[in-house]
């Protein structure tokens, strides 16, 4: 027998002792429970990836400890219980009208800086406090005629007065009524002129209407304005609303709790009531954000997540927890064995600013991944 044969049987059992062995502690009885995933997709996700995290064929990820660890992946056992049905609602940051509004122009007229100067944004004001004049302005025949009332008022009272004067001197010889009647006329001559005189001459000062910060500013010295423009907008930073529109009116008597979603993190809401009249199609809702209150801008946007007096039966996970598969489908990563993890497709509600309501697609018991499901979709 040559070398080149003495080699092939040597290989070929070899072979067979592996294979033997491989197979030689298992139980084949009728009773004996599949594996999860095949051996053979496990042996060659080893051999391909070692310690990094495998996708296998079946859709399930391969991660060992290791990379669990450094990819901070956590996992708690679903437990199905009752909530509060929810709904989502698009919102904005509003201005408790209690605790802010603007500073308007009664009338056309000029801006003067006030006794410090034109506030700023951001500067903190109080109830009271004069942060502009407006010098009243007219055009030439309305001042002409202002004028030309104002001299013959002037004429009137100097007039009168003497006519007061002169009645006095003759007190006892004149009836008092006469008097009386001379002295009132000297009254209103006088208050009449000063304010026409006022209307000329004096300035109005706007002052603030509430005690906050200046939000907005648009004042110059100089500036020109008409009747009704906001030259400065007064805000209380910790005393904000939210508005939401709900398009169902039995949304209104039937919300129990609210909670708020905003790029700076979450809002805890208390419900106030909701509209009667429509607008935009939508009735509005209003809220009042508890402390503490985040930073937050008037007109900023945020998802409200309303609490309804209905109840369902799901499993609360952390909105983290949520994935898109490759078909932008929903669905949650399980932990099913000590290094494999398996996604599953659900069907979900918001239940709160960060937490949802899985509906359906697992059960109780599994062990779902509440941190790091993003990572897990990446693995390929």
């Amino acid at each position: 027998m040559n070398r080149g044969l003495q080699a092939g049987i040597v290989i070929a059992l070899a072979m067979w002792g592996q294979i033997a062995g491989a197979h030689g502690d298992e139980d084949h009885g009728k009773d004996a429970k599949p594996a999860a995933a095949p051996a053979g997709y496990v042996a060659s996700a080893a051999a391909a990836g070692g310690s990094s995290p495998v996708r296998l064929p079946d859709g399930s990820v391969l991660v060992p400890k290791g990379s669990q660890r450094q990819l901070a992946i956590r996992t708690a056992v679903a437990k199905l219980d009752d909530h509060a049905q929810s709904l989502e609602l698009n919102g904005r940051v509003i201005t408790d009208p209690n605790a802010g509004g603007p500073v308007q122009a009664s009338q056309p007229g000029r801006i003067e800086p006030g006794p410090r100067g034109f506030p700023v944004l951001g500067q903190a004001v109080t109830r009271g406090q004069v942060l502009a004049y407006l010098r009243p302005v007219a055009n030439a025949i309305e001042r002409g005629n202002q004028q030309a009332q104002l001299a013959e008022l002037t004429s009137q009272l100097g007039l009168a007065e003497k006519k007061v004067r002169r009645l006095e001197e003759l007190e006892g010889s004149v009836p008092r009524k006469e008097i009386e009647a001379a002295r009132a006329e000297y009254t209103s001559l006088g208050q009449r002129k000063t304010a026409v005189d006022a209307s000329l001459n004096q300035r109005e000062a706007l002052i603030a209407p509430v005690t906050g910060v200046v939000s907005a500013a648009s004042a110059l010295a100089g500036q020109v304005v008409e009747a009704r423009e906001t030259l400065f907008e007064i805000v209380d930073p910790k005393r904000l609303l939210v508005e939401a529109l709900a398009y169902d009116a039995a949304v209104v008597a039937n919300i129990a709790g609210a909670s708020g979603a905003t790029s700076g993190g979450a809002l805890a809401l208390a419900y106030l009531g909701g509209g009667a009249q429509l607008r935009e199609q939508a009735l509005p809702l209003r809220f009042r954000i508890k402390p503490p209150l985040p930073p937050l801008a008037v007109g900023q946007p945020v998802k409200v997540i309303a609490q309804l007096k209905q109840r369902i039966r799901a499993v609360a996970v952390p909105a983290g927890a949520l994935a898109r598969n490759a078909g932008g489908e929903t669905v949650v990563w399980v932990h099913d064995e000590a290094e494999r993890f398996v996604q599953k497709r659900v069907r979900s509600q918001p239940l709160d600013a960060a937490r949802v309501a899985v509906i359906s697609g697992i059960t109780e018991g599994e062990r779902v991944v509440t941190s790091g499901a993003a990572a897990l979709a990446q693995v390929r």
